[in-house]
């Protein structure tokens, strides 16, 4: 009977949640470079990029590639010690060619760049109708009563976050009181303000947010990103090591400078 029992418990538990896996939006297919590139960004920071989970973007191309460039890449990718694990969503063309490659496909990557298929435009509004002639003025209204705030609080990380630790918070800030140590994550939506040492990696503007920002009062991060735009503590100028700076998006390029 505790035989009989035991064949009905799953050998396995499959579950879905927040997975720090880096997006490769591939905008020229030529696999030599963008394995050379990669190969690059292991020598400066391997401790992040060397066997890498890798999401290939194809979404920047004129035309999803065929299967044998698409092959080639995935094969130049991997001998530069990355690991492609999945195509961006895209088309039914790019739905087909992660089925030839045998890989799963992931839509989060690209809801930030454009619409699904099929969305239109929202139609324009109506024009303003003409204005009248003038007429006179009348007493400005008492002003309404403030609406309470309705959105939800940024999420507050009152203990540190440890090596191997991941901390999300999701469509909101995050604000954390201690140390974020080596290895450990934090990632939110929104910005990130880090009152302790920033040892680990600290990405705000997760879902594209371009005005989030991040601030720390001991900068010692092994990366840094503002919606997908990101450095390593080896691009980081020596003098704002150790020092309290805010990273923000400037454009395309990620901008760090000391807070006074």
């Amino acid at each position: 009977m505790a035989a009989n029992a035991l064949d009905f418990e799953p050998a396995g538990e499959l579950k879905f949640g927040q997975v720090g896996i880096a997006n490769l939006r591939v905008r020229r297919l030529d696999p030599q470079r963008l394995a050379a590139e990669m190969r690059d960004r292991i020598t400066r920071a391997p401790n992040l990029f060397a066997r890498a989970a890798v999401v290939i973007d194809f979404g920047a191309l004129p035309a999803t590639p065929p299967v044998e460039d698409a092959q080639r890449l995935l094969a130049a990718l991997r001998e530069a010690g990355a690991l492609p694990v999945a195509l961006a969503w895209g088309n039914q063309d790019n739905a087909r060619l992660a089925e030839a490659l045998g890989l799963p496909l992931l839509a989060k990557f690209r809801a930030q760049y454009e619409r699904p298929e099929g969305a239109t435009e929202a139609p324009p509004a109506d024009e303003p109708p003409p204005p009248r002639a003038a007429e006179p003025e009348a007493p400005p209204p008492a002003a309404a009563p403030a609406a309470p705030a309705t959105g939800e609080p940024g999420r507050i990380q009152a203990v540190p976050v440890r090596s191997g630790q991941q901390i999300y918070a999701d469509n909101r800030d995050l604000t954390v009181l201690g140390a974020v140590g080596a290895g450990a994550e934090v990632i939110a939506d929104g910005s990130i303000h880090i009152y302790g040492p920033l040892r680990g990696r600290a990405l705000a503007g997760a879902q594209g947010n371009a005005k989030a920002r991040i601030f720390c009062r001991d900068f010692q991060a092994e990366l840094v990103a503002v919606a997908g735009h990101y450095k390593v503590l080896e691009e980081i100028p020596k003098e704002l090591h150790g020092k309290a700076v805010q990273v923000w998006l400037e454009g395309e390029e990620l901008r760090i400078a000391a807070l006074d």
